[in-house]
């Protein structure tokens, strides 16, 4: 599948291609890469392009599916009212605070990298904590958890799983359709299933599944290193995340969960980024345990301010206000 899937073009054949941003553009600084229909191109910094924008780019092909002295020919501003907002919440988060705290809110509730330097994501790459600062499992449990007790209020349970199904689609279609996000949201519509269904949902099972309805409808996700972590760390923390904590019996309770988790997934994603970043970050289970405490409560104040700000932005900008301590907290560690 994954060979039928690779694009029959030649080394330095010259293409126009049409087509719409489906993940989040990462921004450099002195210019931004741009995925768009298998390709990656790395084009000037402005104009800036963005989740959702509708490119017309010429360029030739070169090795590894890069698209090589790139030139957009035409631009049109993603319409849709999904982009649009997500866009105008982004730029809420900027505006109430400071750029690497706007950043870090950013990352966490919507996936997006707009704001971030260079610099300060290299120091996250160095701390071991970049996988921290982008949308992942995390956001859609959340997601998925908050609709299910909210809805069942109002109707039967199996209603409100449903319904928090097609909410966890509608968030991960929000926040960039990036891997990580549709491994999740594939894994939670299986166990969802499962409880309308009043069956019992196997954690791995649902994983494996997952991953293999990914490759089946998009076989060049294979070699998106965003997908290979996320399955390496979910898997990692499904199958060593208890037996570390039983062999860490004496560490703190306090610290005991995070530390373990890190641990847990940096078994799997150890091998992943030797190869691909060729370095590893030793204080990564250091740095880990003393900022994942803080990753839910920004992110829900983070998502909640986001909320707000569709309807009074002044009241949005002073429930942002109380993630700035988390984030600064997040800074300080990184910078150590």
């Amino acid at each position: 599948r994954y060979w039928m899937a690779l694009p029959n073009y030649k080394v330095g054949e010259r293409l126009r291609i049409t087509g719409v941003v489906s993940t989040e553009p990462i921004v450099y600084e002195n210019n931004q890469r741009v995925s768009i229909e298998g390709f990656n191109a790395y084009v000037d910094l402005y104009p800036r392009i963005y989740y959702g924008d509708r490119l017309v780019m010429e360029g030739m092909v070169g090795e590894k599916q890069k698209l090589l002295d790139p030139k957009i020919v035409n631009q049109s501003i993603g319409g849709n009212w999904i982009y649009t907002l997500r866009r105008s919440i982004v730029s809420f988060y900027q505006r109430s605070l400071p750029p690497r705290h706007a950043a870090l809110v950013s990352g966490m509730v919507l996936g997006s990298r707009e704001g971030m330097s260079q610099v300060f994501w290299e120091q996250l790459v160095d701390a071991g904590v970049v996988h921290v600062v982008v949308a992942s499992g995390t956001n859609v449990v959340l997601v998925g958890g908050f609709f299910v007790n909210v809805l069942i209020i109002f109707v039967s349970r199996k209603k409100a799983v449903v319904l928090a199904m097609l909410c966890i689609w509608f968030y991960t279609l929000f926040s960039g359709f990036d891997a990580p996000l549709v491994r999740a949201a594939i894994m939670g519509t299986i166990v969802f299933t499962a409880q309308v269904l009043g069956r019992l949902s196997s954690a791995i099972r649902a994983l494996i599944i997952s991953v293999f309805i990914m490759l089946l409808i998009k076989p060049m996700w294979i070699r998106d290193v965003g997908f290979v972590m996320s399955f390496a760390a979910t898997a990692s923390l499904m199958l060593f995340e208890s037996k570390i904590s039983r062999l860490i019996f004496r560490v703190p309770k306090i610290i005991r969960n995070d530390l373990s988790t890190t641990l847990a997934a940096q078994i799997g994603v150890l091998p992943i980024l030797m190869f691909v970043f060729g370095r590893v970050s030793f204080v990564a289970p250091i740095t880990n345990t003393l900022i994942l405490w803080t990753v839910v409560p920004i992110m829900i104040v983070g998502g909640l301010a986001g909320l707000l700000s569709m309807v009074y932005e002044p009241l949005a900008a002073f429930v942002l206000l109380f993630a700035y301590p988390l984030t600064n907290w997040f800074v300080f560690i990184v910078n150590m």
